[in-house]
Parts: structure tokens; C-alpha cells; sequence
């Protein structure tokens, strides 16, 4: 292809440790490689020094709607040849769904909530936002094209609101592997941490503990053997998860030496779009133990990279799964195994498979308006 084109991105908040935020910038840097123009859409917080691939046009609105409105008001769509959307917004040329489908999020949240839980929330703006731009995207048309990073997250946007499933591209996650796949050293970062040769290192990373089953995941650890000690990086309120056995050690800046440092990654979340967390773990070589709400579960075969779970409630199930993967022999084979299938899901080929999603619609774009 030898036209370039101006790609606007748009994206509402920033966090220094974001997914979202990882996944735009590495995409962003394989936009301006392949000589193409970017232009970010986001709210005054996304920081200067944060984005080097083209201006920044800050976009008022402090709520999901106001956004959506303000953004609407702007002539992005006729200065950018493709405006790609990591939000939900009134429409956009390509929607990339890396937050799932909030009305699928809801019904399983609602699965395991109380009664008081189920009324607040129903109460609850921000979810009655989600859903309203959600509907504008896909029930109303207002994406010309969705990416999904799962299958999962794609049935979901068929099933609950007839969305063609023609216009939905599949893009999974990806990961840096220079920055996981290394042989770091093992025994300082264990001794680091406390632990000694006969401890096993369950590790629970990411934030939004609720909804990543984080009580859960302590109940299990609990009722198993004195050996498994459950480490729970990211941020939350300790105070609502009590455990003899979990240590939070809160954001982790240097998250490869943890991973070197765990022999388990356990994650029995709710509802999860794909868990870049799993697969940085993956990456790392630990086997991984999450749900079937988790897309990351379809790149995996049970037994062998890991555990897909049926329900996270079953804290049965997930003790007997953690025996099974104390076992070290297991645990050896997976790290061998888990390596070389994250190696699938290098980064670059997968910000390469979006970018080809997005040059395919500037191109389809373009030729309907010379016609």
C-alpha cells in the first residue's frame, strides 16, 4: 500500500499502567513506522510527554456522555481518514471493544450479587451510560467496524444486540516477550519477596478485585496446604479480602520479577474482555488458572498451559486445581510449553493484524469517495 493515511484515536482518560494506554501507544508507534499521520481525541489528564506520534486534541466532558457529545461536535471525522475508538462513544469508523460488552459484564456481576447490590447498581449512571453507547455502536450502527480481542467478546456483541458478525475483526491481545520471556533471576527475586524453597507463589495481579474474584481466589489459597502463599499485586482495599495467607504487595513497578518470582498465576474472574495479566504470565512460563469468562481461556489447552474454570464460585474446584499445579514436575513442562504459545502473541504482529483492520477501511473509505 503506498497511500498514507491520518488515523484519529481516541481515548477518554489515561493511566500511567493502563492496558488500554500500553496497547494505543505500542499501536500508535506501528502507525507512524508505516508512515501514516495520528491524531489522539482524549480529556485533558492524557499527559504531553505521553504521546510523540502526532497532535493531541483535548476533548471536554468529564462523564461518558459528555464526551461522546463533545466528540461529536469536533470535524474528527473529516480530518482523519479513520477515527479509531478505544471508548464508547456515539460512532466511530472502527470501535476496538478491549473493554467487552458492558450489558454481558452486567448479567454475569448480577450471577453472583446480592439483592442491595443488584438495586444500586441498577440505580447507577455510569452503567445506564455504558449501555446507552454501547447500543449507539452496535445495536444502532454507529461503529462501521469492530475489533474484538476475543471470540468471546464477539458472540457477545451478536448475541445481545445483532451486531453482523461479517463486521467484527478478532485481533487478540499481544505481549511484549523480551520483557517476560527472559530468564530474570529467579532466587533473588523470590528472596526478595520473603519466600523460601518450599513456599509455592500463587500470584493474583490487576486491579478491580471484585470483579477478578479476588475473595474467591483468597478462599481457595485458604483451604489448601500451609506451602501456597498468595501474592496480590495491584490496587484495591485489603481490608475486604482477609487471608492468613494472601500478602498485598499493592502496584508493582517491576512486574517481570514477580512473575519469575510465582510459580502459579491465578486469576477466577467474573468477566474479563482478555486478561493482558494472563498473558504476561503465559510469557512468563507460569501455568495460568482463570475462568471460561476470561477470552485469554481460548488460547489455552487445559492440563497443559494451565486451568480454565467453569465458575469462579467454586473454590472446590479451584483448591484441587492449585494441587494439581503444586506438583513441580507439572509446573516445569508448563513453562516450557506456555513459552513457546506466547510467542504467538508477540506485540508487534498483533498491533500489525490492527493496522491492517484499519488501512482496509481508510483504503474502503477512500475508494467510495472518489466513486
Amino acid at each position: 500500500m503506498t497511500r498514507k493515511h491520518t488515523i484519529g484515536f481516541v481515548r477518554r482518560g489515561f493511566s500511567s499502567g493502563g492496558g488500554a494506554e500500553a496497547y494505543l501507544t505500542r499501536l500508535a508507534r506501528g502507525v507512524a513506522s508505516a508512515g501514516h499521520r495520528g491524531s489522539l481525541y482524549t480529556g485533558s489528564d492524557w499527559p504531553e510527554a505521553a504521546w510523540s506520534f502526532g497532535p493531541i486534541i483535548q476533548v471536554q466532558g468529564t462523564s461518558a456522555i459528555s464526551f461522546a457529545d463533545e466528540l461529536e461536535k469536533l470535524p474528527a471525522r473529516r480530518e482523519c481518514d479513520v477515527l479509531l475508538s478505544l471508548e464508547r462513544v456515539w460512532r466511530c469508523d472502527v470501535y476496538r471493544a478491549g473493554d467487552g460488552v458492558h450489558r454481558a459484564w452486567l448479567k454475569r456481576r448480577n450471577e453472583i450479587a446480592g439483592p442491595l447490590q443488584k438495586l444500586s447498581r441498577l440505580l447507577n449512571r455510569k452503567h445506564s451510560a455504558a449501555l446507552r453507547l454501547e447500543e449507539s455502536l452496535f445495536a444502532k450502527g454507529g461503529a462501521q467496524r469492530v475489533i474484538a480481542n476475543s471470540r468471546m467478546v464477539r458472540d457477545e456483541i451478536v448475541r445481545f444486540y445483532g451486531y453482523p458478525a461479517g463486521r467484527i475483526d478478532v485481533v487478540y491481545n499481544g505481549v511484549p516477550l523480551e520483557m517476560f520471556g527472559g530468564e530474570q533471576d529467579r532466587a533473588q527475586a523470590r528472596e526478595a519477596l520473603g519466600l523460601n524453597d518450599r513456599e509455592i507463589a500463587v500470584l493474583f495481579a490487576g486491579s478491580g478485585w471484585e470483579r477478578k474474584g479476588l475473595r474467591f481466589a483468597t478462599a481457595a489459597v485458604e483451604a489448601q496446604n500451609a506451602n501456597l502463599k498468595l501474592l496480590v499485586a495491584g490496587r484495591g482495599e485489603p481490608e475486604k479480602f482477609p487471608g492468613s495467607k494472601a500478602r498485598f504487595l499493592g502496584v508493582v513497578a517491576d512486574m517481570p520479577s514477580l512473575y519469575q518470582a510465582a510459580d502459579i498465576f491465578l486469576l477466577p474472574t467474573v468477566y474479563d474482555p482478555f486478561s493482558n495479566a494472563c498473558l504476561e504470565a503465559l510469557a512468563a512460563g507460569l501455568p495460568v488458572i482463570t475462568t471460561r469468562a476470561n477470552g485469554f481461556s481460548e488460547i489455552i489447552e487445559p492440563g497443559r498451559h494451565g486451568t480454565i474454570l467453569d465458575d469462579p464460585r467454586n473454590v472446590l474446584a479451584m483448591g484441587e486445581t492449585l494441587e494439581f499445579w503444586a506438583d513441580p514436575a507439572r509446573r516445569a513442562q508448563a513453562r516450557i510449553d506456555n513459552r513457546a504459545l506466547a510467542a504467538q502473541f508477540d506485540i508487534s504482529a498483533k498491533v500489525g493484524e490492527t493496522l491492517e483492520v484499519l488501512t482496509r477501511v481508510a483504503q474502503t473509505a477512500a475508494s467510495a469517495a472518489s466513486t
